[in-house]
């Protein structure tokens, strides 16, 4: 494995002082937040129904004004009977909702620490290892890089590195993501960059839900069996994020699928999130930390290197601990009309969907400039979108959505 190449100082103030190596068309959503609190540990009944909220509003009823209610009933969304477990119901004609449907309600206390841990689905299958349907811009195979555990505790190195979690027909999912910087709140981001089908199932399935996002997930590196045991502020140390906000792009919900499929050089999504427990503070603010995100990033092979992060969790991967990957990047070209996919040697497999890949740019300074998105993991390699002008359209959407708030 090469090297990685030292691409921060220390640094003083705000953000915490800390080191780390170089790491390498909009779907638009409707989003409305509500707020319920779930059992505790050991209290899920058979059907995993949260209690009612009493601490936000009289009797314990959640006011949602009348016309948003009857929209999302016209889509089978009955937000009266979604936080006590409709959520659970995955029919196709409920699920395959327009683009705007998008909702996520918080139910409070619902990823506890034995849910995070057992959730180990992840939402892509492999590919196989020759995908490329453009042989004359397709670059050779790369040679396996082996994925390297992160130094714990993973926040003074990768502050702005967390798991993501959410539900799907299948069970509970897998994910990574970054946070990255919002243009409308400079050192007030609360953004969060994943993988287009860490959101969204692509052209047969709808949104996904209950996701939220946990920085810094098992910041101090613990096993399965020391997981056992941790309390909340143990696994989830930051708290936890849940999307009020999610876009990805249109050609991933056209044309995506488990394997990647049409929408793979598209297969970007970009979160706004609001802490399960109510803050004053930003999520940038609160890990010390947010990545910008560079969208004229250089062509292969101009590119000095990349490197990958995330939480892989199929074998022989557990999905509890953080992991790397640094490479410098071929090109792998999946249609002849689609644009060109960086491709890195990386043994990670699936739960490191959606981590970002970060390289420095011109100015020295690291920068996000793809995530992972697919794999063979029997040979070895994973490739991620280049980041042009349909990424920054998602991104700018969510950055503007929330500008003024």
């Amino acid at each position: 494995m090469r090297p990685l190449h030292p691409a921060f100082t220390a640094h003083r103030g705000r953000r915490a002082r800390r080191t780390r190596p170089s790491i390498a068309a909009v779907g638009l959503t409707a989003v409305l937040t509500l707020t319920a609190t779930a059992c505790g540990p050991g209290d899920d009944d058979a059907n995993g129904k949260p209690s009612s909220s009493t601490s936000s509003v009289p009797d314990g009823k959640i006011t949602i004004p009348d016309d948003v209610k009857d929209r999302l009933k016209q889509h089978g969304v009955d937000l009266d009977k979604w936080k006590n477990g409709e959520w659970k119901n995955w029919d196709r004609d409920t699920w395959l909702r327009e683009a705007k449907d998008f909702i996520n309600p918080i139910i409070a206390g619902f990823w506890d620490p034995d849910r995070m841990r057992d959730a180990d689905k992840t939402p892509q299958k492999p590919v196989d290892n020759d995908i490329s349907g453009d042989k004359g811009v397709t670059d050779p195979t790369p040679a396996p890089v082996t994925a390297q555990g992160v130094k714990a505790p993973y926040h003074n190195t990768l502050p702005e590195a967390g798991k993501l979690f959410f539900d799907s027909p299948e069970g509970s999912m897998v994910c990574s993501a970054t946070v990255v910087e919002d243009p409308a709140h400079p050192g007030k981001s609360n953004m969060v960059w994943t993988a287009g089908h860490c959101v969204h199932a692509g052209k047969k399935g709808g949104w996904y839900r209950n996701i939220a996002f946990v920085p810094s997930y098992n910041n101090s590196g613990k096993s399965v069996a020391q997981l056992r045991n941790a309390k909340k502020e143990e696994v989830a140390p930051y708290g936890v994020y849940w999307a009020d906000w999610a876009q990805t792009s249109e050609q991933w919900i056209a044309g995506g699928g488990p394997t990647g499929g049409q929408g793979a050089p598209y297969d970007f999504a970009v979160l706004h999130v609001t802490p399960e427990k109510g803050s004053t503070r930003s999520l940038e603010e609160t890990v010390g930390g947010a990545l910008p995100v560079n969208f004229n990033a250089p062509a292969v092979p101009k590119i000095p290197g990349i490197t990958a992060t995330g939480y892989p969790a199929a074998p022989p991967f557990d999905g509890q601990k953080l992991f790397q990957c640094a490479d410098r990047p071929g090109r792998l070209s999946v249609t002849a009309n689609d644009p060109t996919m960086y491709r890195i040697g990386c043994t990670m497999t699936g739960g490191s969907s959606g981590g970002g890949w970060i390289s420095n740019g011109a100015d020295g300074k690291p920068a996000l400039v793809s995530n992972t998105s697919i794999g063979p993991v029997t040979a070895g390699w994973l490739a991620g979108p280049r980041l042009g002008k349909e990424a920054k359209g998602v991104y700018d959407s969510v950055s503007k959505k929330y500008a003024g708030r």
